[in-house]
């Protein structure tokens, strides 16, 4: 290899997060929703890394179906690469443990889930009455949502499918017509309301709701940090907010003339405003893209009030102190 070959190489490695890509790419052959998933790296970005990475003969991909994908080229890897990548994977970093760590996570979901081409698969193989809104239904069915709101309901076109559900129903939005629209909707259901409200001030005391919705309501909040400390304000111990945003993109020019305020947040980003609430994150992480482009891709987010007798960062039982342990010896 050539002096300007090598210098080449060490500028490809240069970036952190081109070794992480790598570091990934060594361990199995992946796709860039895969890679968005694990990294928490925008689409736009490991798409370009991953043309950089190929173009220096770090990469090598391979197309199946629609997507393409990803691995290390191992045979023909440059010797300065192989032993930059060698001493990255010698190095106990935690951002590395912790990409690793969240792909063997990956592939644990994916042995016991629905397989990556599922939705294809569905729409392929039609028969009558079989679509994904007639198991989404089926699967609501087995659900016991007791005391729910939905901040940022819209028309409640979502609400209205888990009303039945539902102890209570409380949607509320700013918009007025579309309160009226979802008035319409939750009409059938007694135990359903819809209200004009702020997002930002919910009109609701403490501790008033066991399950939360805030289905694609953050991107056109102001304030989307304000948003999710009220609704953890107002979710019982032990309670669980619902969150599905799009994902960080470039695409604001499209997505504002639908009066979003904000490009997406990243799986990372969701975590930590939820996180930043008090709340425990169960799960953030992108759940879907669009097979039409710009292909935006939404997120999926799950966190819990932490119960009474629970610590928000551990959730463990508290353990009880000697003297606490005496009283209840007593009683």
């Amino acid at each position: 290899m050539s002096l300007k070959e090598t210098i080449e190489t060490l500028t490809v490695l240069g970036d952190e997060s081109r070794i992480r890509l790598c570091m990934l790419l060594a361990e199995r052959e992946l796709c860039v929703t895969d890679l968005v998933r694990v990294t928490g790296i925008s689409q736009s970005r490991v798409s370009t890394h991953l043309g950089r990475l190929r173009e220096a003969g770090i990469v090598r991909d391979r197309r199946r179906g629609t997507q393409c994908f990803y691995a290390l080229a191992t045979e023909s890897l440059p010797a300065t690469a192989k032993g930059i990548l060698d001493s990255a994977a010698a190095v106990d970093d935690p951002t590395l443990q912790g990409d690793k760590q969240r792909l063997v996570e990956l592939e644990t979901e994916r042995r016991g889930g629905l397989p990556e081409s599922a939705t294809h698969e569905m729409e392929r193989y039609y028969s009558p009455g079989r679509s994904w809104k007639s198991l989404s239904m089926g699967l609501a069915a087995l659900l016991e949502l007791g005391d729910v709101l939905d901040v940022g309901s819209g028309d409640a076109a979502a609400a209205s499918l888990l009303s039945p559900y539902c102890r209570s129903l409380q949607c509320i939005d700013i918009n007025a017509r579309l309160i009226e629209l979802a008035e319409e909707r939750l009409a059938e259901f007694p135990h359903a309301q819809a209200s004009v409200g702020d997002v930002h001030a919910l009109p609701f005391a403490a501790g008033s709701f066991d399950s939360v919705l805030v289905f694609h309501t953050l991107t056109y909040a102001e304030h989307p940090a304000v948003v999710l400390h009220e609704c953890a304000r107002v979710l019982r111990p032990g309670g669980r907010i619902v969150v599905l945003c799009l994902d960080q993109h470039q695409h604001h020019e499209i997505t504002s003339r639908y009066g979003e305020l904000h490009p997406g947040f990243s799986p990372r980003q969701v975590r930590r405003l939820i996180e930043a609430t008090g709340l425990v994150v169960r799960s953030a992480e992108v759940a879907c893209r669009e097979s039409k482009k710009p292909h935006l891709q939404v997120v999926l987010a799950v966190g819990t009030q932490p119960s009474l007798n629970t610590s928000p960062n551990t959730q463990r039982d508290i353990p009880l102190t000697k003297s606490a342990r005496a009283k209840k010896a007593v009683r």
